[in-house]
């Protein structure tokens, strides 16, 4: 055999083993990304459900047995930053995402609704919450930032419940929440114990929107 034909013999060799390892890493990321997908997706149904217990105990349960009960907030988180990695990877465009966007902010909605009512049915202080509404079409150059800063905002005050939602979201429910809530389409927008505010420029900015004292009363992490 020829020089130059071994040498093309090795060039080929090497070439399908590159396409080999190409094809199979992309197949196990693919994967990784579909079993990713399935978890959230799991999860979500299970924690839908919780609350549809929740709320069929409200009326049947003593208010601290409840209110014990309502456990979500940082499932929620996590779940909420799964499906922030998750859109990253596919893209905001991807039906799976888009589906899963959907039920992850119907169960936002409803968690918002209960703890409302958890409040009003036992006579005690709700916790300060947070409505925030972001866009991922590209017309929203502080979305980004604002949500960093609730998220860094959320891990120091535990108590603190942060709503997130993405205002283009085709979903009914969702859509009813921006009417109610009087929201328009000046974006990152937030609604901080009923109060309204547009627009991100720092954490501290952020920070002085919320009710005098109402962080100092959460629990920091150390």
């Amino acid at each position: 055999m020829s020089l130059a034909a071994r040498n093309a013999l090795i060039a080929l060799g090497i070439t399908i083993a590159l396409t080999a390892t190409v094809a199979y890493t992309v197949n196990y990321l693919n994967r990784a990304r579909v079993a990713e997908l399935s978890a959230i997706e799991d999860k979500l149904s299970i924690d839908i459900l919780s609350l549809d217990t929740q709320f069929s105990l409200l009326t049947a349960a003593p208010c601290d047995s409840v209110a014990s009960s309502t456990t979500l907030t940082g499932e929620l988180a996590d779940l909420g930053t799964r499906l922030s990695y998750a859109e990253s990877q596919l893209g905001s465009d991807n039906p799976q995402v888009i589906g899963l966007k959907d039920q992850y902010s119907l169960l936002e909605i409803r968690d918002y609704l209960i703890t409302k009512q958890l409040a009003a049915a036992c006579g005690t202080k709700p916790p300060v919450t947070v409505l925030y509404f972001y866009s991922n079409a590209g017309d929203c150059a502080d979305c980004d930032k604002a949500g960093y800063a609730l998220s860094y905002l959320r891990s120091t005050y535990p108590t603190l419940r942060v709503y997130s939602f993405d205002y283009n979201l085709d979903l009914g429910a969702l859509k009813t929440l921006i009417a109610v809530t009087k929201v328009n389409d000046t974006l990152p927008a937030f609604v901080i114990n009923s109060k309204h505010f547009y627009g991100f420029t720092s954490l501290e900015d952020l920070e002085k929107q919320f009710p005098k004292g109402s962080l100092a009363t959460s629990t920091p992490k150390h």
